[in-house]
């Protein structure tokens, strides 16, 4: 209902059920025409402090309504999207109900969205069972992968915080001539950076990537251990050749499937008419 063909919705590409992304290497738009970025999950955007994969919204409410006015993704004006909502007695009462002082506006649209958004919380993953004290709640082999998380891997220098992202950007030396935040920031350093994805739930969003293009995250760890696959003025002082060991990447790996949580599933409800 808020896309200009009628049939893209928010979860097209924000699935409940792929981690609330799509498992696409690059989102599908209007007209069925490819993106130029990988879609990120939603998951955990509450504490978020920029959207996108270039920082380019600074709240969800700004980010909600990007992709709908796109021309490239839900292709919908903002005056024709809300001639629909007030179209439909039901949506009117409900917004009526949840901004009694508010008119239904593409604001209220975009706090509606958000505030909903908002609610997308990673439940507890055997990884906080463990930080809470169950010392069975993983295996060996992920305690192992924990320490060099912090350690010869490097992956907390960005990976930081319960959500596992220092919500900034960062150059992982990917190729590809797509500039990221070098488009909004001309400094060197933000030059093919992108935003640091969270890793709650991380085992259920390949590929992986701004552009998806790394299949699974044995690819991402070969990734990090080579210190990225090319080498550029703007890329990450973080990143640097590791040399782990096989085992060493077993056991990263085995980690970061600690991070993921088994939340409810997500109801759908009868949509208002």
């Amino acid at each position: 209902r808020l896309s200009g063909s009628n049939w893209i919705s928010c979860a097209t590409c924000h699935n409940p059920g792929l981690a609330w992304g799509d498992g696409l290497p690059k989102g599908i738009g209007h007209g069925m025409q490819e993106l130029g970025r990988r879609t990120p999950t939603v998951l955990n955007t509450a504490w978020a402090s920029s959207l996108f994969w270039d920082g380019r919204a600074a709240t969800l409410e700004e980010q909600a309504l990007g992709p709908i006015s796109a021309p490239g993704e839900m292709n919908m004006d903002m005056e024709g999207m809300l001639e629909k909502v007030k179209a439909l007695e039901g949506y009117r009462e409900l917004f009526a109900k949840a901004y009694p002082d508010e008119p239904l506006t593409e604001k209220a649209v975009a706090k509606a969205i958000a505030a909903y958004e908002r609610t997308l919380v990673s439940g507890t993953a055997p990884f906080d069972r463990w930080v809470a004290g169950d010392d069975g709640a993983i295996s060996a082999a992920a305690k192992r992968g924990f320490v060099i998380f912090n350690g010869k891997g490097n992956c907390a220098a960005c990976h930081s915080s319960w959500r596992f992202t220092d919500d900034s950007f960062h150059d992982i030396g990917i190729p590809g001539d797509d500039i990221g935040r070098g488009q909004l920031v001309p400094l060197e350093t933000m030059q093919h950076a992108f935003k640091t994805p969270t890793l709650r739930n991380v085992d259920q969003r390949a590929p992986y990537m701004h552009d998806g293009s790394e299949a699974t995250l044995e690819d991402v760890i070969e990734l990090y251990d080579l210190g990225g696959r090319v080498k550029r003025p703007s890329l990450s002082p973080e990143i640097a050749p590791l040399g782990l060991s096989a085992e060493e990447k077993s056991d990263l790996l085995v980690f970061l499937e600690t991070l993921t949580s088994q939340d409810e599933p997500v109801m759908l409800v009868s949509l208002p008419r």
